[in-house]
């Protein structure tokens, strides 16, 4: 039994069912497509173009103004899967996948998701709150909105390199290129892109990434902030699921007497390869730094006797 193999191979795979990096790639590809097919009828039927981005693509979009937005509240959640340019939803997937691969490695498959919708939502939130605060962009109020991955991205771009910063890429390179190094880049370019004199959608992508810095802060001390809309997507597909097993809570270490301090005697569960598994599954879905004391010294005495 080799457990730094089987950790591999107990790793998300590209195809696998529950992978946040792949669905948060696919809805925003399936809903690109949706809206051009839409676009293309609208083209071929010669009916006027304006009419679509009145009726239709303006239901995807977030809008600054209040009003607006009180009649289409979905758009909070549905402007950060939705893209107008090609090149536009292209470079924010590659961006999403080059920093989602890293963060699902690093603090496993659970975290990705809330960290994409909340980057989303702090963006939506500083960008409408920029048009009601700035004198200069209340004259855009009527029709300025946003759309796009960017603060989502952004979000998760900034909670990777938070966890790691010299989380190295391209090893073959001179040993590899810090993590920190590839977000400042994409920092740049993603800054470099905002039309100018559009500052609300420079506040919106800065929101985004403070709230990913944010998010991992308060992981590291003790609050998970993804945890309720983990619940959320657990109870939603149990809906559809009801034979699924609800997740079970975390062993604790046990003992044999309960004294204050260390205790004399600690008891060691039996190393089989079914607990193994679910050590290995656990690490995939919630990251290594979860797993408890007792776990990480199952691994390590694992380990140890593959090498004997």
């Amino acid at each position: 039994m080799n457990v730094q193999e089987d950790k591999r191979r107990s790793g998300i795979l590209l195809g696998a069912d529950g992978n946040a990096l792949v669905n948060l790639v696919v809805v925003n590809a399936v809903l690109f497509v949706l809206i051009k097919f839409i676009y293309v009828i609208y083209l071929l039927s010669d009916l006027n173009i304006d009419a679509f981005y009145s009726s239709v693509f303006s239901w995807f979009i977030l809008p600054a103004d209040i009003d607006k937005l009180a009649y289409r509240p979905w758009t909070i959640i549905s402007f950060m899967f939705t893209h107008e340019r090609v090149m536009h939803v292209i470079a924010n997937m590659l961006w999403l996948w080059l920093f989602g691969y890293i963060m699902q490695d690093l603090t496993g498959n659970r975290k990705l998701v809330s960290v994409y919708v909340w980057g989303g939502v702090s963006g939506a939130f500083a960008f409408v709150l920029a048009h009601y605060i700035f004198p200069r962009l209340e004259a855009d109020l009527a029709f300025a909105s946003l759309l796009g991955a960017n603060a989502s991205v952004m979000a998760v771009a900034v909670a990777t390199t938070t966890v790691s910063p010299d989380y190295r890429i391209f090893p073959m390179i001179n040993g590899g290129i810090p993590l920190w190094i590839l977000t400042s880049l994409y920092v740049i370019i993603d800054f470099a892109t905002i039309s100018v004199g559009n500052g609300a959608m420079y506040l919106a992508h800065f929101a985004g990434g403070a709230l990913g810095f944010m998010f991992i802060y308060q992981m590291r001390r003790g609050r998970d902030w993804s945890l309720w809309l983990n619940n959320l997507f657990d109870w939603f597909d149990n809906l559809f699921n009801p034979e699924k097993p609800s997740r079970k809570k975390n062993n604790k270490d046990s003992f044999f007497y309960k004294v204050s301090g260390q205790p004399p005697f600690k008891k060691y569960p039996n190393i089989t390869q079914q607990r193994i598994d679910q050590i290995l599954d656990k690490i995939n879905v919630e990251g290594y730094h979860m797993l408890t004391d007792e776990e990480k010294d199952i691994l390590r005495r694992a380990a140890n006797e593959d090498e004997l």
